[in-house]
């Protein structure tokens, strides 16, 4: 399996604690790095610019995402590693960028010269509290406006190696934590047995996908197909976007930290009878994800119209899938809830899914960029939504040594206004993650809905709700 959760929530076993991090003087060459030409991509842009906003919170208010590892051996090669991790950054030319909002209010991106990246190991001593080590990881990555805001380490004992990788959210995804750990984990092992086949893909550069990204979203208007589809389901849903169906007791007087909660939705068995469900109502696992979704905030807010939002990766090559970097964007799944029964639903929520993939080239924060200020629309600059991703680990290569490896994906306890919910499909189980306000209401409200989407899930594997 793998661990999903909250840094607060990870509990390394004892150990001696090594860290890599960017040497003073890469530091210092990396600040002197010329503007490169390359934009942030809109997800970037938007991510930064809150991060500015909110740059006075007095805790880490963007993204850190953990990547953690459980190796059966304890005889870790400190230079091989050190080799690894500098290649690794070197590989992915996200890692050698960085960014400041100039004066005029648009975001520069530098980026570092590969000769002026050096990572070094830094040895901390043995460590026996877990705490100490959370704390460590989370006070010694710095944050998305420094180039060096991801660290690498490892916990040595006699018979297993944990390694992990913490990373700023600006420079990586879902897919890009899980490709960071198995290239790695592959270069680790060039280095180690230098006769060794490179396993190796080559990778895309991301900046290039910026670029493209850019100069594609740069031709739209109003009149964009893409933007007008946007638009007619935003105005369908009341002119506003998806919100969670249940009260979730935020206050706006002070920051609302995250909260999270895991739980098992099926094992293989059942998840395989879910989805034979799915595909006899002419739709995938994805689409009884949202049928299901559907009819839990029909039940739950009296809703006869479904709207929801669901990232998926916009990597369209080979190369690209080889490349670590946020290629992600958010698309609608919207549909009338005119039926009831899971049979029905399911084929509406797969049509719908498949629509809102024809608009993953029409980034929504451009859309948002070219309404009017006078827009009727309910949509502003730092907009946010709930989400519900799905992810079918078992297609990842490498995902057989999941359990072995002891695998963990783990996210800072930053600010939270949404519920997001990640649902993975792993070759013993079907998880599900969830994200939310550490509110009183918001737990009550979390633990209603979780209960009800499980007990829908449960119906429909069963075929009880027949």
């Amino acid at each position: 399996m793998v661990d999903f959760g909250l840094i607060d929530e990870w509990e390394p076993a004892p150990g001696r604690l090594t860290s890599w991090v960017a040497s003073p003087e890469s530091v210092a060459r990396a600040r002197l790095a010329p503007v490169h030409p390359a934009p942030p991509s809109h997800q970037q842009e938007q991510y930064l610019r809150l991060a500015d906003q909110h740059s006075a919170a007095d805790f880490r208010y963007s993204g850190l995402c953990l990547v953690t590892a459980e190796i059966p051996a304890g005889n870790l090669n400190r230079e091989a590693m050190t080799r690894a991790i500098n290649a690794f950054l070197v590989r992915h030319d996200t890692f050698r960028t960085w960014f400041r909002i100039g004066d005029g209010g648009a975001i520069e991106r530098h980026l570092v010269p590969e000769a002026d990246v050096e990572f070094v190991p830094i040895d901390c001593g043995r460590v026996d509290d877990p705490r100490t080590v959370r704390e460590h990881v989370q006070k010694t990555t710095p944050g998305p406006f420094d180039w060096d805001c991801f660290t690498f380490g490892t916990i040595e004992r006699e018979e297993s190696t944990t390694v992990y990788l913490a990373v700023d959210h600006l420079h990586t995804d879902g897919f890009g934590q899980y490709l960071s750990g198995l290239d790695l984990a592959l270069l680790y092992t060039r280095e180690v047995w230098g006769e060794a086949p490179d396993m190796l893909s080559p990778a895309a550069g991301y900046l290039d996908y910026c670029t493209a990204e850019r100069a594609y979203t740069a031709q739209m208007t109003l009149a964009s197909p893409g933007v007008r589809k946007w638009l007619e389901l935003i105005r369908g849903n009341e002119g506003r976007l998806p919100t969670f169906p249940l009260d979730l007791g935020k206050r706006t007087d002070v920051y609302n930290r995250s909260a999270h909660r895991t739980v098992t939705l099926f094992d293989e068995a059942a998840a395989a009878r879910f989805e034979r469900r799915c595909r006899a109502g002419g739709a995938e696992f994805v689409g009884g994800i949202f049928a299901a979704a559907a009819l839990v905030e029909r039940e739950l807010a009296d809703s006869d119209y479904y709207f929801g939002m669901t990232p998926v990766s916009t990597r369209s090559s080979a190369a690209e899938r080889a490349s670590v970097g946020w290629y992600v964007t958010l698309l609608p799944v919207a549909f009338p809830l005119g039926a009831t029964s899971f049979d029905r639903v399911v084929k509406l929520a797969q049509h719908a899914y498949e629509n809102g993939l024809r608009l993953a080239p029409t980034s929504f924060q451009r859309v948002v960029e070219l309404l009017p200020a006078d827009s009727d629309l309910d949509l502003r600059p730092g907009w946010s939504c709930p989400m519900i991703s799905y992810v079918d680990a078992r297609e990842l290569l490498g995902n057989e040594f999941f359990d072995m490896a002891g695998c963990g994906l783990y996210a800072n306890r930053a600010a939270s206004e949404q519920v997001l919910i990640w649902i993975n499909r792993l070759a013993t189980e079907t998880t599900l993650s969830v994200i939310y306000p550490d509110t009183p209401v918001a737990h009550n409200s979390v633990e209603r809905y979780v209960t009800r989407l499980a007990a829908v899930f449960d119906a429909a594997a069963r075929e009880e709700d027949r």
